[in-house]
């Protein structure tokens, strides 16, 4: 959220990241994609006098511009990419380095073969990947113990309370093979902060929300579902004496497979809002509630699951 894709100001995204690291953050994830790099020069100026201070972690894979070179697991963009992001970080290294999306059509040897040097070659501290299938994660986890090569420790997934899908099989995998699992949009992209509500017709506003318009487009029948969930969990939060932003990420911090959210917020405001959740521990009744609004395994939007098997995705069939 932080560059075009948000607060374009770049003044006001470092005063943002400062406070989380003086409330305690120590983590930090970005990507090469966000802002097409700027994201990654505004976390580098941040982290400037701090950088030993944070776990700084970054991602590859999205297409970078319109060179059908610059995206994917090849090592040849594995290679470029990395060095690009250094550079905009403003870092020798990286202490975690994330493939964004599984990539088919490259071989997983290949894949961790070019991050097993980085490893090697002090560049990077830890691999991961982001929203991978369960049997890929299995698949990766044996090419690593077959081939040699550094095993991907983290998993980063969607998941809140709207997104549950990961409760079938990703979590139990990260789980069995001891990997720490730090979900994205836990908020579901403001959802579950109260921005969107029935008597609302705003769709989205930010440009990195417009990217992804079928997640927010209020005519759509999965969506009205969605507020109409928001509306029960909104007064479930009342019941509990929290706010709906507490409620949300309480719930995600309450699964024994979590790690830690990341969190994204664009202004101060946000911000705050959301460090106000860190110590909110939910209790059984309330996790009974929320399982009855939203059942356990079940994503209310299946579009926000993160990844679809080509055999399902109907514009692949079409292909």
């Amino acid at each position: 959220m932080f560059g075009d894709w948000g607060t374009k100001d770049h003044d006001e995204s470092i005063k943002v990241i400062h406070r989380a690291l003086d409330a305690g953050i120590n983590f930090v994830d970005t990507a090469d994609v966000y802002s097409q790099g700027e994201s990654e020069e505004i976390v580098g100026k941040a982290l400037a006098g701090r950088r030993d201070d944070v776990v700084l972690a970054t991602k590859f894979f999205m297409p970078f511009d319109d060179d059908p070179q610059h995206r994917g697991g090849s090592r040849r963009w594995i290679m470029k990419s990395v060095e690009n992001s250094l550079r905009r970080l403003g870092t020798d290294y990286l202490d975690l380095y994330q493939i964004h999306r599984w990539d088919p059509t490259v071989d997983l040897d290949e894949t961790l073969g070019a991050l097993t040097d980085l490893v090697r070659a002090g560049k990077v501290r830890y691999i991961g990947h982001s929203t991978y299938p369960p049997s890929t994660i299995v698949e990766a986890q044996w090419v690593s113990e077959r081939r040699g090569r550094e095993r991907f420790v983290t998993e980063q997934p969607p998941y809140n309370i709207l997104v549950r899908n990961i409760e079938n099989e990703v979590l139990p995998v990260a789980q069995r093979y001891g990997m720490g699992v730090i979900p994205y949009s836990p908020l579901a992209g403001g959802w579950l902060s109260g921005r969107y509500r029935k008597d609302s017709q705003d769709g989205p506003m930010s440009p990195a929300r417009q990217r992804l318009a079928n997640r927010f487009d209020l005519s759509l029948p999965e969506n009205q579902r969605k507020l109409a969930a928001v509306e029960q969990l909104s007064q479930l939060a009342d019941d509990a004496g929290l706010t709906l932003i507490q409620l949300a990420l309480a719930f995600v911090l309450r699964h024994p497979a979590i790690t830690a959210p990341i969190i994204g917020p664009r202004t101060m405001e946000h911000l705050e809002s959301q460090l106000a959740a860190a110590d909110v521990v939910l209790a059984d009744d309330v996790l009974d509630r929320i399982d009855a609004i939203v059942p356990p395994g079940v994503t209310i939007n299946p579009a926000e699951n993160g990844w679809v098997s080509p055999a399902l995705d109907a514009t692949a069939r079409r292909r």
